[in-house]
């Protein structure tokens, strides 16, 4: 079970800690959520996750409580060596790391290890055809802090891919990640998340629910990954930012500017069949189009 409001409170004030606002920590201190988070997720004994910022242990403990098999990434020197003298050793299924999500977005967890006994059983369809690695299956559960949120997805969105992914998000970062086409939402992170994943039922989360409370509200993303997901190679994912980055340009201008004469004719031709134009805007064409413009 989390820690109340004021059990939270006292053990910071032992540990000599204040939360820091630039890192994300609000601290989850309401079990019903924390039991929701893992039920999304679906967690089984034997399962192995993927958890970033792990805090104070709260949804660590319910992870390997669970029987799941635990990488976790903290980049709070304080935090890490109180989790280190803990929790590591009581529990030898949890691996804890010292360091950055962005550095090390699964946490030190690879899932191309040799000798993995479990491959992953959906295919993954790759813009440049290659197929993909056979790779040890695995899930996300994670309270994302907001400044890291869409650099760390687009970075776990290279593949291999987790089969699920439940993530704690304020709801402005999770409603980019869903957003549709011709929203000012929509963006290259919608793209690439909805091309791998199906959003699936989730959970909002009041900012009671942390501390310290949170100004905005937060929610439970759902993520599943689709039966074929669809991995953008890098050089068309950097494409697709730059068109979104000059979101009032039209394609055409763009394009034009960044590909060769006949890469462009068929984006044009591909934008034209589908009851596009040159003229039209990277905020109004659907993310089923863009799979089709990999390059």
């Amino acid at each position: 079970m989390p820690l109340s409001p004021s059990a939270t409170r006292e053990l910071l004030a032992k540990l000599g800690h204040q939360p820091k606002h630039f890192l994300g920590q609000n601290f989850l201190v309401d079990g019903n959520i924390v039991r929701k988070s893992l039920e999304l997720a679906g967690i089984t004994a034997g399962d192995t996750v993927v958890e970033i910022g792990p805090g104070l242990g709260t949804l660590t403990t319910a992870l390997l409580e669970a029987g799941a098999e635990v990488w976790a990434v903290e980049k709070d020197r304080q935090l890490h060596a109180h989790l280190e003298e803990t929790l590591v050793p009581a529990h030898p299924r949890l691996h804890l790391l010292e360091g950055d999500a962005m550095e090390q977005p699964l946490a030190g967890f690879n899932p191309l290890e040799a000798g993995c006994p479990h491959p992953a059983s959906a295919d993954t369809q790759r813009g440049e055809g290659t197929p993909p690695p056979a790779a040890r299956p695995f899930k996300i559960v994670a309270n994302l802090p907001y400044a890291i949120s869409t650099p760390w997805m687009d970075a776990v969105l290279n593949g291999p891919l987790p089969e699920r992914m439940v993530l704690m998000l304020q709801q402005e970062a999770a409603q980019r990640y869903i957003a549709k086409e011709g929203s000012k939402l929509f963006g290259a992170i919608s793209i690439v998340v909805q091309s791998a994943y199906a959003v699936e039922p989730g959970h909002k989360v009041p900012a009671s629910c942390f501390y310290p409370r949170p100004d905005i509200e937060s929610v439970l993303l759902n993520l599943g990954r689709h039966p074929a997901p669809f991995v953008f190679p890098p050089a068309t994912k950097a494409l697709i930012r730059a068109c979104f980055q000059q979101r009032r340009k039209q394609l055409g201008s763009i394009l034009r500017d960044k590909l060769p004469v006949e890469v462009a004719a068929a984006w044009f031709a591909r934008l034209t069949a589908a009851g596009f134009s040159s003229q039209s805007r990277a905020e109004q064409i659907p993310v089923a189009l863009w799979r089709q413009f990999a390059v």
